[in-house]
C-alpha cells in the first residue's frame, strides 16, 4: 500500500535556529525552513524533517548517517569546524574513527544532542 510513497524521516531538536546554524554552516547541508521546521536537503533529494519539541530528549541512537568517500579527511574537516567526535568503544583512533568490525565510522552530536555519524562509503 505505501511502497511507492515518498517517505522521509525526521527527528526533534530543542532549538531550531541553533540547529539551522549547525546543519547549514558547520555541516554544509542545504537547509530549508517552513512552518517553524527545518528541511535538510541531503543527497538523493529526500528531505529530512527537523522539528522543534519543547520537551526534546536527544536520541540515544544514530539518527542520521552521512556516507563519505574519505572518512579521515572528513573527520579532520569537521574537527576543524568545531565538531567533537564521541567515544563509544576502545577501537576508535585518535580522530574518533571506529576501526573495529564493520565499516569505518565516527559519531558526533548536533547541538540538541542527537547522534549523527560519518561512515566510510
Amino acid at each position: 500500500m505505501l511502497k511507492d510513497s515518498k517517505a522521509y524521516s525526521g527527528f526533534s531538536v530543542d532549538d531550531i535556529p541553533r540547529a539551522k546554524e549547525f546543519y547549514a554552516t558547520t555541516l554544509g547541508i542545504d537547509v530549508g525552513e517552513a512552518h517553524g521546521m527545518l528541511h535538510l536537503r541531503v543527497a538523493g533529494g529526500t528531505p529530512v524533517l527537523v522539528y522543534p519539541k519543547s520537551n526534546h530528549v536527544p536520541a540515544e541512537y544514530t539518527v542520521l548517517n552521512f556516507p563519505v568517500s574519505d572518512i579521515e579527511a572528513t573527520a579532520r574537516e569537521l574537527a576543524g569546524r568545531g565538531v567533537t567526535f564521541e567515544r563509544y568503544n576502545d577501537d576508535q583512533d585518535e580522530s574518533g574513527i571506529s576501526r573495529g568490525q564493520g565499516p569505518l565510522i565516527a559519531w558526533f552530536k548536533d547541538p540538541a544532542g542527537n547522534v549523527l555519524s560519518i561512515i566510510q562509503d
